[in-house]
């Protein structure tokens, strides 16, 4: 989902600092409300792994420019479900943070752009979680129809604001709305992969139940809230 760059550029950027500057701080806020449940050393490590994980998703799954940006496998909603909110927020900046800076440095202009377009629909499906889900499930009981539901939120919702960015930078014309069109249609193939990998991973955490790998994950994952 990197917007190519040029896409959104001179005064129009600035809405995508003012974007992601309220996504720093809704991260923020989720964070304190992390700590309160986890250890700094926990939020720590899962901070971490997410970051690690993006930056496989990122740079090492297979990923392609199609239309107005790239499609990536992207799996946010396995970070959310795995590591919680907001290290998987601040695992989602970080990562395209080191991925743009030492491995696509044409990348790092659209930076904003880009955080706003990975972590405002992390912020969608983490409040959507919280109504569906029920307090006494944890998530490694989910079922495909609750994993479907938050990919299905997840990837629209960037798709959604790949087409904003689109059509802000450049105007609602034809040759946008094409690029729009078909960068939707490719990412369709993610929202159908993303739900069978995040329940083959709560299948391989749930099998670590016993365990519980204190600290690596939320508690949530083999808790109820």
């Amino acid at each position: 989902m990197h917007i190519e760059p040029g896409i959104v550029d001179g005064a129009k950027m600035a809405f995508a600092y003012a974007t992601a500057a309220g996504a720093a701080g809704y991260t923020a806020k989720l964070a304190l409300k992390d700590l309160k449940d986890h250890s700094v050393g926990s939020f720590a490590v899962r901070t971490a792994l997410a970051t690690i994980g993006t930056f496989i998703f990122f740079e090492v799954l297979p990923h392609f420019p199609v239309g107005v940006s790239e499609v990536h496998f992207i799996l946010g909603t396995t970070l959310f479900l795995l590591m919680g909110a907001a290290p998987a927020a601040l695992g989602l900046a970080l990562g395209l943070l080191v991925q743009g800076t030492f491995f696509a440095p044409s990348d790092l202009p659209m930076f904003f752009v880009n955080v706003t377009t990975l972590l405002v629909p992390l912020f969608a499906i983490s409040a959507l979680a919280q109504r569906f889900i029920p307090e006494h499930k944890a998530y490694v009981d989910l079922a495909y129809a609750d994993v479907f539901k938050l990919s299905a939120m997840y990837q629209g919702g960037v798709v959604a604001w790949v087409a904003f960015w689109a059509f802000y930078g450049q105007g609602v014309g034809a040759e946008t709305f094409q690029s729009v069109l078909t960068f939707g249609a490719a990412y369709m193939l993610v929202v159908i992969i993303e739900p069978i990998a995040d329940l083959a991973v709560l299948a391989s955490a749930k099998a670590m139940r016993a365990n519980k790998a204190t600290g690596l994950f939320t508690q949530r994952l083999f808790n109820a809230a």
